[in-house]
């Protein structure tokens, strides 16, 4: 697409991870990526390997449950003087606790990850694209997006706070020209965190068992290039064995 392209992956962290596999697709296809997450070392392995395939990226660590860091990642992208085609708002952490072993901290903890930081992002890439009058904005859900189990009720709470943020942007900004997409990852992403928490799990599901981030970013691209006359607000990605 050229240099006057750019993205914005927030949640960029192992290299083998969903922000890694949507930076390095959306790269390759030619835009500026701007790779976000809170550990540089990470970022930095990234960059290289998308930088060493021919792409360009900007590595920004960045706490995006803070407003300071969101201006400054904003006035880093304004900066380049491109459009900013794709917004993805990968952040999420989950942590397993059960309801009347929840500290407030938690809750918290969770709820300005997965919704709080969204709301941040999503304002100043809005701003931006209203500019433009176009771009595409990408909410990751999960399962717990749309029911809650136990031990994950609070990170269900927050996750549900995020499908509500992202179907009030979409029903306001998709008449003005801005794509917005809740999607929703129904089961394991194969990824580094997988293999390193619950290897045995892994292995149990077999070929083709868990998502994969490759997978999931084709899927990503190809929604983008929808033509405004079909968009998709919401989908649900699961591997074919994953039950539903």
């Amino acid at each position: 697409m050229g240099k006057n392209f750019s993205a914005i992956v927030a949640g960029v962290g192992s290299e083998r991870g969903l922000g890694a596999a949507l930076a390095k697709h959306f790269a390759g296809k030619g835009l500026h990526v701007f790779l976000v997450g809170r550990t540089q070392a990470k970022l930095e392995k990234v960059h290289g390997l998308i930088e060493n395939a021919g792409g360009s990226a900007t590595p920004v660590a960045a706490d995006l449950t803070i407003e300071e860091d969101v201006r400054r990642l904003f006035e880093l992208v304004r900066s380049r003087d491109a459009s900013l085609d794709i917004a993805a708002y990968n952040v999420g952490n989950n942590i397993a606790a059960p309801f009347l072993e929840t500290e407030p901290g938690t809750f918290s903890t969770l709820w300005r990850q997965n919704c709080l930081g969204a709301f941040l992002f999503s304002q100043e890439a809005l701003r931006l694209m209203l500019e433009q009058g176009k771009g595409t904005v990408f909410f990751t859900g999960a399962t717990a997006s749309l029911r809650a189990r136990p031990p994950f009720t609070a990170f269900a709470s927050a996750k549900a706070g995020l499908r509500a943020l992202a179907q009030g942007l979409a029903r306001e900004f998709g008449s003005q020209g801005i794509h917005v997409v809740h999607t929703i990852i129904d089961g394991v992403i194969n990824g580094d965190y997988a293999r390193d928490k619950f290897l045995e799990y892994v292995k149990a599901k077999g070929e083709a068992g868990l998502l994969e981030p490759e997978a999931i970013a084709e899927t990503y691209w190809a929604v983008h290039e929808q033509h405004p006359s079909a968009w998709t607000h919401e989908l649900d990605l699961r591997p074919f064995k994953e039950p539903f």
